[in-house]
This record gives C-alpha cells, structure tokens and sequence, in this order.
C-alpha cells in the first residue's frame, strides 16, 4: 500500500490512508457473523479473551509511555480496559477465568507486533488509535448487540463503556487534534501510517483465526 501525507491535518490522511485495511476489519467473516447475530454468546467471549492479551500489552506500553513528552499524550487512564475486561471474563468466562484463558498464535504474534512497535512513541501510537477509537465508535455496535442478543447489559459488556471519556464526538475531536499536533515530520508520519496498517493487519488475522472456528459457535 502506497503511503502519502498530504497537506491536510495528519489524522485525516492516517484515516484516509488506512481506510482500505480498516473496511477489511470491519468486513471480516468472523466480524459479519458476529454483527449478523449468527453467534452464540461463546462466540463472542473467544473475541474477548483474546482482547485481554492485546489490551495487556497495550496497557503496558502506556504504562512505559507515561512520562513520553510525545507517546504521553497519548495515555488515558479514563480509557483503560482491563478492568472491565476483567469483569466481562468473570461473567462470561466463570471465576477460574484467569487459569483457563489462552492467546490464538494470532494474537500472540498481535502481542508481540505492539510490544516491539512500542519502543517508539510513534509505533505506539499507532496500535492504540487503531484499537482504541475504533472501539469508541463502532465498537458500540457489538455492545448493542450483546445487549439485544444475548441479554447481557452489565458485565459482558462493560468493556464497551466509556462512560468515563464524557462526550465520545468530542474526545475523538480531542484525540485528532493530539494527532495533528505531535512533532512528526513527514518520514515519522509515513512509519506511522505504516505502522496502523499493520495494527489493523494484526486484528484482520485474529478475527480470521476466529473464524476458522465458526461452526463451533454458530446459534
């Protein structure tokens, strides 16, 4: 994929040029089937369990990033979701959650892409826009629909609220404003556009591991 940066605020080329990976995301077998209601609940808890790995490396790079006179902008402790993962896989999981959960190599390799890309404040940047803006907006689609479906309103879902962030249109608008303004020039602007191509890649290969196991999860 062909990687330009116009003269336009960088976070409307980085959506601009990641739009093709992300449609692929959206549009994946295992997403459709989700989105469709053709799951049952275990179906989506496979999804959640392997979130709980990406968000711990996530997590932990904001953790390291705190103190970044760039990456630091960029952590939020109003949108970590490891708590509320923890809560969903007691409920959807069972107590002995912890014991019985494990990565798909797809998410391993996941894991491993975020923990390397995270030695720098762009590669950082670029696995949490992806994952996180993503769940603000669309990902209250899936909430609705575990709600609607599976009758989970509470724990099952918390990971999807965002309760915290107040106005999600004006964090958002907050969080593109962060974008335009980090001091990358046009090469470190062009790694991280490359670098969210490949986050979105790596989400692409989980809900493809996901959904070689579909029939197991058909409602």
């Amino acid at each position: 994929m062909s990687v330009t940066t116009e003269a336009r605020p960088f976070s409307a080329t980085l959506r601009a040029s990641t739009l093709e990976v992300h449609e692929k995301a959206n549009y994946s077998t295992y997403m459709r089937a989700l989105l469709g209601g053709e799951l049952t609940q275990e179906g989506y808890t496979q999804l959640a369990i392997q979130y709980y790995f990406v968000y711990s490396a996530i997590e932990a790079a904001s953790d390291t990033m705190a103190g970044h006179p760039v990456g630091g902008e960029f952590v939020f402790d109003e949108l970590r979701r490891l708590p509320s993962l923890e809560r969903d896989l007691a409920h959807l999981v069972g107590p002995d959650w912890r014991s019985t959960i494990s990565p798909l190599a797809s998410t391993r390799a996941y894991v491993a892409r975020i923990e390397e890309a995270s030695a720098w404040a762009g590669g950082y940047v670029a696995h949490h826009y992806t994952r996180y803006l993503g769940d603000i907006a669309g990902g209250q689609a899936i909430r609705r629909l575990l709600e609607r479906t599976y009758d989970v309103a509470e724990a099952g879902t918390l990971f999807y609220h965002f309760d915290e962030i107040g106005s999600a249109p004006r964090f958002r608008d907050q969080y593109r404003a962060k974008l335009d303004n980090a001091p990358w020039d046009e090469a470190e602007r062009a790694r991280v556009i490359e670098e969210t191509v490949v986050a979105f890649e790596c989400n692409v290969a989980v809900f493809d591991e996901l959904a070689s196991r579909l029939d197991e999860f058909r409602a």
